[in-house]
């Protein structure tokens, strides 16, 4: 091992220890319900699925799923062999930094934050403009969307204060009641041999099926459907024995995920029949309503009950969704607090090892994020979360690829490494998918983000600027001696 390498070693395992989050708090099955609910299930089927079968490859998205579920396996694979050696609560910042450097684990801390923050705000949006839709058809009250948003944010804010078994117990129900929906339907359709053109196995994973049309697009947003994957790795410090859960919560989590959006995209195919539902998803994004595709089948299989609960279940998934993200962001601001980055002070814990203050200062930058919409009167569903969320998915896509990288680097420096797939092969064959996928959503990013051209070259812009500002902040704190008592 050489010098430079232990000494980043060191910089990750022998930081101070005077402000740790809570240790032992979570099993495998917690932090895989801390992956799934930033997954968001329902709500990627609802909103992706339409797109891709209507635009991308119509009845070959489930491939497509498949096929993003291989890059982002290739990638856990180097992703899990440097989680052996670093634990640490900024997981792919702190990976990047490890193997690249100070500078680029810096730039890239900046960059995942920024990722987590405009993506709950995305999802802010969704979310507040569902929950206003369900208040006012149930009661009749119509209160706008940002009402809804701002009291939710507040909870959000009050749950992660409450520590991590709290966040995990909440995200448990409401993630196992949507796959479970969701899982239902596709099994029983599984199981009574498809709609009325049967299972179409071909029809949705030969290879001339996921070429066709437009493949670009469908693994552009099977891609997304990732967001989260981190998780496993964010919740290390607070991992019940980390070496073991986190490796065994990632391949899981990947497996779970690929194999559950895959199964469920072909039973929604096979419901309509091949021939039919890329024609059916398309009336539904001209309709205004892409969830509608995704409904009527469940309703048709299950009752019509399913009608009254779908739009429910839709809404807890964003909840889930927003608790995780917001768990994600204030733990990489405690850990760049902790490293000499941000402030000291946000590395304050309360009596349940919560990074409270982290907490406080990423619902106000939350809250910064959401309010200029509001106030401008735009439509949180075609602006907030269609912007934000294409922006998010862009920004963690570099954030893999420049890890993949991290990874090699850190493993070439080591005599002695570990074997040459886990630590050479892997993760260049998952930089090379994931440099892929970045072209993909770079090619289609204004369909991404259902945008202009121009809003388009903005918000691409938004992620080198946030990752050099990243940079120039590390450098200046590194010449300041008194950084790290501020």
């Amino acid at each position: 091992m050489d010098s430079q390498t232990a000494s980043a070693e060191r910089t990750v395992q022998d930081a101070p220890t005077a402000a740790t989050l809570k240790p032992d708090a979570l099993g495998v099955l917690g932090i895989l319900f801390f992956v799934l609910s930033g997954q968001a299930p329902l709500t990627g089927i609802a909103g992706a699925a339409p797109i891709s079968v209507a635009l991308g490859n119509g009845t070959g998205t489930p491939a497509a799923y498949v096929l993003a579920g291989a890059v982002i396996l290739l990638f856990s694979v180097g992703f899990v062999a440097m989680g052996r050696h670093v634990v640490d609560a900024g997981a792919f910042s702190t990976y990047v930094g490890t193997g690249l450097g100070r500078s680029a684990g810096a730039g890239s801390a900046s960059v995942a934050l920024f990722a987590y923050c405009v993506i709950q705000a995305a999802m802010y949006g969704l979310y507040g403009s569902i929950v206003s839709s369900l208040v006012t058809a149930h009661t009749g009250l119509d209160l706008p969307w940002w009402l809804y948003t701002l009291v939710t944010m507040a909870v959000v804010q009050a749950l992660g204060a409450a520590g991590i078994e709290m966040g995990a117990r909440v995200l448990a129900v409401f993630v196992l009641a949507e796959f479970g929906i969701l899982l239902v339907f596709s099994l029983i359709t599984l199981a009574k041999g498809g709609g009325p053109e049967g299972l179409g196995v071909a029809d949705s994973f030969s290879p001339a099926a996921a070429l066709q049309g437009a493949p670009g697009v469908a693994v552009m947003f099977a891609v997304a459907s990732m967001f989260g994957f981190e998780a496993t790795a964010i919740y290390g410090e607070e991992a019940r024995e980390p070496k073991k859960t986190v490796p065994r919560a990632t391949y899981l989590s990947v497996v779970v995920v690929t194999g559950f959006f895959a199964l469920v995209s072909w039973m929604l195919i096979s419901a309509y029949g091949a021939s039919r539902a890329p024609g059916a998803a398309g009336r539904a994004l001209a309709a205004g309503d892409s969830s509608g595709f995704v409904f009527a089948p469940i309703a048709a299989q299950l009752g019509g009950w399913a009608n009254d609960v779908l739009p429910v279940l839709l809404a807890t998934s964003l909840f889930a969704g927003l608790l995780t993200f917001h768990n994600s962001a204030n733990r990489y601001l405690f850990s760049l607090a902790r490293d000499g980055q941000l402030p000291a002070r946000l590395c304050g814990l309360n009596g349940r090892h919560a990074p409270w203050r982290a907490g406080c200062v990423q619902t106000v930058v939350a809250v910064a994020l959401v309010v200029p919409f509001a106030l401008a009167g735009k439509d949180p569903v075609l602006t907030l979360f269609s912007w934000f969320s294409g922006l998010a998915v862009l920004a963690m896509m570099l954030l893999y690829l420049l890890t993949s990288v991290s990874v090699i680097v850190f493993f070439r420096r080591r005599r002695g490494a570990a074997r040459a797939w886990n630590t050479l092969v892997a993760p260049a064959l998952g930089a090379l998918g994931i440099a892929g996928a970045i072209w993909l959503i770079l090619a289609n990013f204004t369909t991404l983000i259902g945008g202009r051209a121009s809003t388009a070259v903005w918000l691409v812009a938004a992620v080198p600027v946030v990752m050099a500002l990243g940079v120039l902040n590390e450098r200046v704190r590194r010449r300041t001696p008194q950084a790290h008592g501020d």
